[in-house]
């Protein structure tokens, strides 16, 4: 799905399925120097099982135009005019890593049509190393394999995961080696900079009233677990999910993130026909 957005294509994967914004609709969020394709299984089975969804490439990222957006406060006042372009009428965001900023940020500026907030792999402050930010600006190529082996937890995933000769490792680090060559104004480093500069996450968390889903890998090194209290005690009504993965939980550990997804989704919008 296309849309003009700003003045600029912006894409939206829709799950294979035609878009109908009567449906509740599910929108995914991608992290650093990622696109859609890292909700590939979650986005398709819900777009199959009641809901409409869009999994959003980024200005810049993926299929829609640049350049990329420099700060979360953009980039999510960017998906709630995508939201409204496409004629979106309720909403679950689920944004993982940078998204989940964006996601929560979008849901305190468009209560109204946010059903649920999913943030999955995520921490706040999102505080980037001073050695990542300098090397994702002097060597892009050197940081996009360092965030590859902080990101996994195994260098040798069993057959299943997420599907006989798959390299999770291999398509993550293709992945952004593809993003990097399509916009090579130094990408990585201006999705790291708008992370680490986030300040907005206290005030937003505070205004949430949706239901709210936290998702954590257990060997995630990105933002472990252990840095996670502040923005949970911010969010004290969410659930927490933790997956065995590491920090790209959605391929490391398909199935697990997609039942968490499926279920919040399902109680949100129960939730939602039961408020008066």
């Amino acid at each position: 799905m296309q849309l003009d957005i700003q003045s600029a294509r912006a894409y939206a994967y829709t799950g294979g399925k035609s878009f109908d914004p009567v449906l509740p609709t599910v929108v995914f969020i991608h992290g650093a120097q990622n696109d859609h394709t890292v909700w590939a299984l979650q986005s398709r089975y819900l777009a199959h099982h009641g809901y409409s969804v869009l999994a959003v490439d980024l200005p810049g990222h993926g299929r829609s135009a640049g350049p990329a957006l420099k700060s979360v406060e953009a980039m999510a006042a960017w998906l709630v005019e995508l939201l409204a372009a496409a004629g979106v009428r309720r909403a679950i965001l689920a944004g993982h890593s940078m998204g989940s900023l964006i996601a929560l940020e979008a849901a305190h500026r468009a209560p109204e049509i946010v059903l649920g907030l999913a943030m999955i792999g995520s921490t706040y402050p999102m505080k980037v190393s001073d050695t990542l930010l300098e090397t994702a600006r002097d060597d892009e190529a050197r940081a996009i394999d360092m965030v590859n082996i902080w990101s996994h937890s195994s260098i040798a995933h069993k057959p299943s995961c997420p599907g006989p000769g798959f390299s999770v490792m291999g398509g993550a680090r293709r992945l952004m080696q593809r993003m990097s060559a399509r916009n090579p104004a130094q990408l990585f480093h201006t999705d790291f900079a708008a992370c680490n500069a986030y300040a907005n996450g206290e005030a937003a968390a505070a205004a949430i009233s949706c239901p709210v889903l936290f998702v954590f890998g257990s060997k995630d090194v990105m933002t472990p677990p252990r840095s996670t209290k502040l923005l949970t005690g911010l969010l004290s009504r969410g659930r927490i999910v933790t997956v065995d993965a590491g920090h790209q939980m959605m391929a490391e550990a398909p199935d697990a993130v997609l039942d968490a997804l499926a279920g919040f989704a399902s109680a949100a919008l129960s939730q939602n026909k039961e408020t008066p």
